[in-house]
């Protein structure tokens, strides 16, 4: 048997020399993060078709810049996310911002200052505002044709066209030609001004023509590799369509949800090879923690890596 080491702490210690310290650990989160930096790794090298999941408010919560980082340095090829990430990179775009709040806030104090609260970030209801017009604009400049049979995807690279912002995730997936998914798109702002739009122009939003887009990806792919931060519909878009090829190489899961409660947020990722979702002989990790916490970890010492092998 292997004994467990000392984590040992140096001045001007790295990142990744950091997380290298983490295998070390016992059975803890310690050795499963440093086991997720090694798959990531693998993931790159190996030149897998690597899908980015983004479930909850992650752009809200500050984690944007890297995801737009992620996407211009080529270690995301795929993006599929909740409505919620769209929303807010799109609120940052248009000159909102986010703002430092408390889980213990008032709620009934802060709904008549016109303050939304998202856990312990506060958001104001005139940047939602800028955002309604803004977008209703972009709506508006789509040529008329391309608005009667529109992908999500094709919806969020003319939004991203618009976009000016350079730490915009939209920008950067249009810019860069990596495909977005946001199959609950419409269980967010974003769908609600749709609706408005469509009550007065017409708009169809084709969801089934992105499975195209998406199978086409996944049948091209070579080995593919999934850093899934949360769960809910964008781990299951991801999962699901790798179906199609017998199931994902590489898997990394970021998530607070246990699996007891029988949710997919909270489900290992090994429960996917009984569905033929992940490969028997896959590499994966499911880690559990706060994904604004380790995700940036995660990220710089993969970065790290790969820069020193240049």
């Amino acid at each position: 048997m292997k004994k467990v080491g000392q984590i040992s702490l140096r001045d001007e210690m790295s990142i990744n020399e950091l997380v290298e310290e983490y295998k070390k650990a016992g059975v803890l989160g310690a050795r499963s993060l440093a086991a997720a930096s090694d798959i990531f790794e693998k993931m790159l090298l190996k030149k897998a078709t690597i899908f980015l999941g983004l479930s909850g408010p992650l752009t809200a919560s500050g984690l944007r810049k890297i995801i737009t980082d992620l996407i211009s340095s080529n270690y995301a090829h795929v993006i599929v996310t909740s409505g919620a990430n769209v929303v807010h990179d799109m609120v940052e775009a248009f000159h909102g911002s986010h703002y430092i709040g408390s889980f213990s806030a008032d709620d009934v104090e802060l709904r008549g200052k016109e303050i939304g609260r998202i856990g312990n970030v506060f958001a104001k209801f005139s940047d939602f505002e800028t955002f309604e017009k803004e977008v209703q604009k972009i709506f508006s400049s789509i040529e008329e044709n391309k608005r009667k049979n529109l992908s999500v995807k094709e919806l969020l690279w003319e939004i991203g066209s618009k976009i000016k912002d350079k730490n915009s995730f939209l920008r950067a997936a249009y810019k860069h030609r990596i495909p977005i998914f946001a199959p609950a798109i419409t269980d967010s702002m974003l769908g609600l001004q749709l609706f408005f739009f469509s009550q007065k122009q017409e708009l169809v939003l084709n969801v089934v023509k992105d499975m195209k887009d998406l199978a086409d990806t996944v049948f091209a792919a070579k080995k593919t590799g999934a850093v899934i931060l949360g769960g809910g519909v964008p781990k299951h878009y991801i999962l699901g369509a790798n179906l199609l090829r017998n199931g994902i190489d590489y898997g990394i899961q970021i998530t607070m949800d246990r699996e007891e409660a029988g949710s997919l947020s909270g489900a290992k990722l090994e429960e996917g090879i009984s569905w033929g979702k992940v490969k028997a002989k896959s590499n994966l990790v499911t880690v559990i923690g706060d994904t604004t916490v380790l995700f940036p970890l995660l990220v710089a010492s993969v970065k790290e890596r790969m820069h020193a092998k240049k």
